[in-house]
């Protein structure tokens, strides 16, 4: 019964303990401080274009139910606007390429024949 009687006192004062630093015990600090949101450490360069190594590198930091969406929102925004502006120049050099194979041949079309051949 002795036993009994100390394991609900210990009890008691673990509990009272907890609470107090928890709520702030007269240490003038209050209660515990609001951690930090993780925060992504390794985010996209923002002075250079993604590459395939900064994709393969990216890890999200996990909340409770997953993953941080303004994190998530931010990579696939400037994952997106990269992959529209390469994109962009893909289509202008393959232009620019139909046109001087064009000009080529129409270059080669309109040369003149020498005079000894005729």
């Amino acid at each position: 019964m002795v036993m009994f009687f100390f394991l609900v006192v210990a009890l008691a004062v673990v509990v009272a303990a907890v609470t107090l630093a928890v709520v702030g015990g007269g240490e003038g600090t209050g209660p515990l401080p609001e951690a930090a949101p993780e925060r992504l450490h390794d985010p996209l360069p923002p002075d250079r274009p993604v590459d395939r190594a900064d994709v393969e590198s990216l890890r999200f930091p996990m909340t409770v139910r997953g993953y941080r969406m303004v994190d998530v929102d931010d990579a696939l925004g400037r994952l997106g606007a990269e992959l529209a502006e390469r994109d962009a120049r893909i289509a202008d050099l393959e232009s620019a390429l139909a046109g001087a194979r064009a000009a080529a041949a129409h270059v080669h079309l309109a040369k003149p024949e020498p005079e000894d051949q005729r």
